[in-house]
């Protein structure tokens, strides 16, 4: 069989390839992909070649081709149907950390069945609220905490929809953009521009991928509270205000990566379990206001470039395929 993949031919540039889609072998799976999702932060840095040579193997995709900065088939966020594999899985919708490809062979433990309460489109998005959970996971809040996102794109956002059913949290999300107003509103939390922010908080998600931010984050702490870091900075330098008021109110910065479990979970959670409760979540349909746009597999070669620019805006851009995966 063969199918298409899209691929980033060098940086700027994205072309679509005809790939070889062999016949599944023993515990393997074909995949007619129905949707696939365009994170715009990670995927526009490989789409410009931002990854750092150093973290180019840290950075691989499970089912990445090719190498950084390119040519290299890049992506994580795939919804599809079944069409050959076990009989428990055959004609079942899934969920693939796969790139953007009509259909595919993978092993069966690889995809996750979408749960029947939560459509396919939304179910695009379980890799970055996987993303979400675990630095919720590394936060660990408490209830009655002040919380603040900062930083309202695809990861931000999921994390405050997350937050949104803490018990007895006053949570804030904090963006440059107006706009994004209507986006906490959607997910059942407060707004705020970066001036406006209500401080003393016990914990602060930073997801800009700006200094700005990161330093606007510091200053809502209260004493002794904490900035979890999600953002990917790639190969740009950042700044951050580790003076001032830094060591006399003993704040913490803290990483977060969901390449490995957060290490309050570890070991009792696996990564299949983590993923089955991201998905779990989407069934809350306030999760829709995530996805802001919606384009053919065939436009992705022209789409990417426009994400990329900040031309077409977006949080997660849905790719939806033809009924024969094209």
């Amino acid at each position: 069989m063969q199918g298409e993949a899209f691929w980033v031919a060098e940086p700027g540039r994205g072309e679509l390839r005809t790939a070889e889609v062999p016949e599944p072998g023993p515990g393997e799976v074909l995949v007619r992909t129905l949707h696939s999702g365009v994170s715009r932060g990670t995927e526009t840095l490989v789409f410009r070649g931002g990854v750092p040579a150093s973290q180019h193997d840290v950075m691989r995709a499970p089912f990445q081709e090719g190498d950084f900065p390119g040519p290299v088939k890049y992506g994580y966020l795939n919804v599809g149907v079944v069409e050959r594999g076990p009989a428990h899985l055959t004609g079942r919708t899934v969920f693939c950390l796969y790139p953007h490809q009509t259909r595919y062979v993978v092993p069966a433990d690889a995809v996750t069945v979408v749960p029947d309460d939560v459509p396919a489109a939304r179910a695009v998005l379980a890799g970055t609220v996987e993303t979400g959970l675990n630095a919720l996971w590394d936060a660990a809040p408490l209830i009655g905490d002040k919380i603040s996102v900062v930083g309202a794109g695809m990861v931000g956002a999921s994390v405050a929809a997350i937050l949104s059913r803490f018990p007895g949290a006053r949570v804030q999300l904090v963006d440059a953009d107006p706009g994004r107003a209507g986006l906490a509103a959607a997910l059942g939390v407060e707004f705020a521009l970066p001036a406006d922010a209500t401080g003393d908080c016990d914990l602060v998600i930073h997801a800009s991928a700006t200094s700005a931010g990161l330093t606007r984050s510091l200053e809502l702490l209260a004493t002794e509270g904490t900035v979890v870091e999600l953002s990917w900075y790639g190969d740009r330098e950042v700044s951050v205000p580790l003076g001032e008021f830094f060591h006399s109110r003993r704040l913490v910065v803290k990483s977060s990566q969901v390449g490995g479990i957060a290490p309050a979970r570890r070991g009792r959670r696996t990564y299949a379990d983590r993923l089955a409760t991201a998905l779990g979540l989407l069934a809350d349909p306030a999760f829709d206001a995530l996805l802001t746009g919606e384009s053919a597999f065939a436009e992705l070669p022209a789409i990417m470039p426009k994400l990329t620019s900040g031309e077409l805006p977006a949080l997660c851009h849905l790719i939806t395929y033809g009924k024969d995966g094209e």
